[in-house]
């Protein structure tokens, strides 16, 4: 899959796994409907840069 993990806020480092994991609340089926997709875009995808909205009000 190739979404923009890096940057989304629920990318986060699972340490008994020792690697990056999507942290996103979804079942399986939702899990199973990501995996199958023909897109490259992920429905689950949140913006994880902290000052975005700071950003926008200056």
């Amino acid at each position: 899959m190739a979404f923009r993990c890096e940057t989304c806020m629920y990318y986060a480092y699972d340490e008994y796994q020792s690697q990056y994991v999507c942290d996103a609340n979804m079942d399986e089926d939702e899990i199973y409907r990501l995996s199958s997709m023909g897109s490259k875009d992920c429905p689950y995808y949140s913006n994880g840069d902290e000052y975005s909205i700071v950003r926008k009000q200056i």
